[in-house]
């Protein structure tokens, strides 16, 4: 028997059933290729929004770290040079510490060291000086905790009085031998020199920051700021016959003599200093300290031991800084002290100007060290 397993009836729907079927399964796939097109969209408008916000955020971050260079305080360009001159022997030093350090009292900011010791009777105390003067104002600025209980100005005095208290004790308990003697009245130390007990440095010394110029001075040596083409004298030279100065030695008992100039006790010819044990109870080593709250009209800082102010005034010193440190300057300035350093080339238009001051020094005929330094305040 033949069997008959469909009927036209059923083939016709088992037809239509597959091309529903075919026509749901597109549909479906149009659907989800749809998806997949919104999905890629959404996709790429995501990544492109994250690359604009991150370029936005570099940008907004360079700029940031721009500014923050831009306002970062620099340090100060300066020159500075020492001439033995017409001596025998070199008793100058020079120190020079940027960013010595960033102390409360200044808001945590940068304090630039700067410092001209001229020694007399050997170089003992002025080399004790260059060594650890910066280091004892690093200690003592760091110390000062600011509590509103005073005013800054004083806070600073205080610092700076310490410390020269400090190189003070140091300079004359420190045998030149390096043997270390007792601080007290009778201030003994080993007897390896007589010498000793005349050593003594000046010092002027200077702390620059952003708002102010701090200056102390023991001594004759010098600190003059050029404000506006104008010499402004920040130290006094501390000279026996200085009538302040006269009055408080004969008031310690000393004397004034005159020989080769006024000299405490007829020996010393500068009224304050560093060291000088035997001259202590007359020779003080406290310094005088100015304070002066930078202008935009300032220009330059000029520190520089006595050879130099023998033969130059504090004018014409910063004439000829003035004239050395100008944007547009004269090339033959420059020719004038080619070959002044062996190397014959200057890193800096300050220590141009230092070097130019101490071969005009020597041309008027000063006979003693010399040592300068320049700092440019612009």
């Amino acid at each position: 028997m033949k069997r008959v397993y469909g009927s036209p009836k059923s083939m016709n729907v088992s037809e239509e059933k597959d091309e529903d079927s075919t026509v749901k399964c597109r549909e479906r796939r149009r659907r989800r290729m749809a998806k997949r097109k919104m999905k890629m969209a959404s996709v790429i408008a995501v990544t492109r929004e994250e690359k604009h916000n991150c370029g936005t955020n570099s940008t907004e971050g360079a700029a940031s770290m721009s500014l923050n260079i831009s306002v970062a305080e620099t340090p100060p360009v300066y020159g500075m040079t020492s001439v033995i001159g017409r001596q025998r022997e070199m008793e100058d030093e020079v120190s020079v510490r940027t960013s010595l350090c960033r102390p409360e009292i200044n808001g945590f900011r940068p304090v630039h060291f700067f410092g001209v010791f001229d020694g007399h009777g050997g170089r003992h105390v002025s080399a004790l000086c260059k060594e650890h003067m910066h280091v004892i104002m690093e200690e003592e600025l760091m110390r000062v905790k600011v509590d509103g209980g005073g005013g800054v100005d004083e806070m600073w005095r205080a610092a700076i009085n310490r410390s020269f208290e400090r190189m003070d004790e140091m300079a004359i308990g420190l045998c030149v031998c390096g043997a270390a003697g007792s601080s007290g009245s009778s201030f003994s130390i080993c007897r390896c020199s007589t010498r000793f007990s005349f050593m003594g440095s000046t010092a002027v010394v200077s702390m620059v920051t952003k708002e102010y110029v701090f200056v102390a001075n023991c001594g004759d040596s010098r600190a003059v700021l050029c404000r506006n083409g104008r010499a402004m004298p920040l130290s006094f030279d501390h000279k026996p016959d200085r009538e302040d100065e006269r009055g408080r030695i004969e008031g310690c008992g000393g004397r004034i003599m005159f020989s080769n100039g006024a000299r405490v006790q007829g020996i010393l010819a500068v009224s304050r200093a560093i060291g000088d044990r035997l001259l202590k109870q007359w020779v003080t080593s406290e310094p005088e300290i100015s304070i002066t709250k930078r202008e935009a009209e300032d220009e330059f800082l000029i520190l520089g031991s006595d050879g130099l102010w023998d033969v130059l005034s504090s004018e014409l010193a910063c004439n000829i800084v003035h004239e050395c440190l100008q944007e547009n300057k004269n090339p033959s300035v420059k020719a004038r002290v080619e070959g002044a350093s062996s190397g014959g080339a200057y890193p800096s238009r300050s220590e141009l100007a230092a070097t130019l001051l101490v071969r005009l020094a020597l041309g008027r005929r000063s006979t003693d060290n010399m040592s300068v330094i320049v700092i440019d305040l612009r």
